[in-house]
C-alpha cells in the first residue's frame, strides 16, 4: 500500500514507523514546510492518505484527496461543524473518508462503553456527570476531540443534557468538560457521574501515539479499496 502522511508533526511519525513496519511505503509526506506539494498528481501516486493536521488546513487537504480520487483518513479535530458539507462533497466525487476524533481501538472500545453506561443513567438524574480530559502542553485545541465525542455520546442518551461547556457549571442542562493540560500526558479521558451516595467513574489512558497511530493505520487498509464515508465502527465490526 502506497501511503500519503499529510501532517508529519509527532503523529506523522508514529503512522510512518508503523507503515514501515508493515511493509508500506510513502511516496508522499506533507508538513508545514512543503504543503505546496498536495498537489492531484503527487497525491494520485498514493493508494491512500493519513491526514492529522489542523482545524484550519483539514479541510482543504481532505477536499484535495477527494479531487484527486484518493481514499483519505482523517484524524484532524476542530473544524467538524462543516463535515456535513466535506460529507456532501465526498458523495458527489464518489470519494471514500473515514474521520475518527481518536483512531485508538482502545478508545473506540471506551465510546460504546460510554453510550451503554449514559443510557443506563439517563433517568438518574441525582447524579452529575462530567467529562474531564487531559493532553501535553502542545496540544493546540480544548476541548480534545475524543471528548467533544464522548460529551455528544452523553447528550444523545440523556435528555436532560442539551450542550456542553467547556468550564464547570452549575446549569443542570449543561454538561460540562473540564480540559487539562499536563506534560507529557498523551490523553486521558475520565467521564464521572456523582453524587452523595456514591461515584461512578470511566476512564481511558493512553500510555503513548502507538495506539493512535495503529489504529490509523488499520483505518487506512479498511478503506483502500472502498467506496463511501466510513467510521472506526465499520473498522472495528462494531455495530
Amino acid at each position: 500500500m502506497k501511503v500519503a502522511i499529510i501532517g508529519y508533526g509527532k503523529m506523522g511519525k508514529a503512522i510512518e514507523t508503523i507503515l514501515l513496519q508493515k511493509g508500506h511505503t510513502i511516496p508522499l509526506k506533507i508538513n508545514i514546510e512543503n504543503q505546496y506539494d498536495l498537489t492531484t498528481a503527487a497525491l494520485q501516486l498514493c493508494d491512500v492518505a493519513i491526514e492529522f493536521t489542523g482545524a484550519q488546513s483539514a479541510q482543504q487537504n481532505i477536499t484535495a484527496c477527494l479531487l484527486a480520487g484518493i481514499p483519505i483518513v482523517s484524524g484532524s479535530t476542530g473544524w467538524l461543524q462543516n463535515f456535513d458539507h466535506i460529507k456532501n462533497y465526498c458523495i458527489q466525487q464518489n470519494g471514500t473518508l473515514l474521520y475518527a476524533s481518536n483512531f485508538s481501538i482502545g478508545v473506540n472500545i471506551f465510546f460504546e462503553i460510554n453510550i451503554l453506561l449514559a443510557k443506563l443513567m439517563a433517568n438518574q438524574t441525582q447524579y452529575n456527570i462530567e467529562v474531564e480530559e487531559i493532553h501535553h502542553t502542545a496540544k493546540k485545541d480544548a476541548p480534545s476531540g475524543t471528548a467533544i465525542s464522548l460529551a455528544d455520546q452523553l447528550m444523545h442518551n440523556n435528555p436532560f443534557k442539551t450542550n456542553w461547556v467547556n468550564n464547570a457549571t452549575s446549569n443542570a442542562n449543561e454538561l460540562p468538560i473540564i480540559s487539562k493540560r499536563i506534560d507529557p500526558a498523551p490523553g486521558t479521558h475520565t467521564v464521572t457521574y456523582n453524587c452523595d451516595i456514591d461515584t461512578i467513574e470511566i476512564k481511558h489512558t493512553a500510555h503513548n501515539r502507538v495506539g493512535f497511530a495503529s489504529g490509523a493505520v488499520l483505518a487506512a487498509e479498511f478503506i483502500v479499496h472502498k467506496k463511501g464515508i466510513f467510521s472506526m465502527k465499520d473498522v472495528l465490526g462494531i455495530s
